[in-house]
């Protein structure tokens, strides 16, 4: 499963537009060192998760960028909370794919 959030995060960052990187995503996408991350491409999936993710989502989605782990945790946890967040997290990759790509 680790394999798989790790492909599934190059597909998100596999091509996007943008400029300046900022944001929590957009600063964990530069600094995951994987080699499809630019500058163009982290400000892009930065600009999805301002359209669908709270401050709060975002802090906690960038940790899956180092640790992919914690994306499968959550994604297998029975807690409301973060099955809720895994929803909302979910709409985001979506976004991200169809903006950036």
């Amino acid at each position: 499963m680790r394999k798989f959030f790790a492909i599934a995060g190059l597909f998100i960052l596999a091509a996007c537009g943008g400029a300046r990187v900022s944001g929590d995503i957009g600063k964990a996408c530069m600094a995951a060192g994987r080699s499809a991350a630019n500058p163009s491409l982290c400000s892009c999936v930065q600009q999805a998760a301002n359209q669908s993710l709270s401050a709060s989502d975002q802090r906690r989605a960038s940790a899956f960028f180092e640790d992919p782990q914690k994306a499968q945790d959550t994604r297998q946890s029975d807690n409301p909370s973060s099955e809720a967040f895994w929803r909302r997290y979910k709409d985001f990759t979506a976004r991200a794919e169809l903006m950036c790509s």
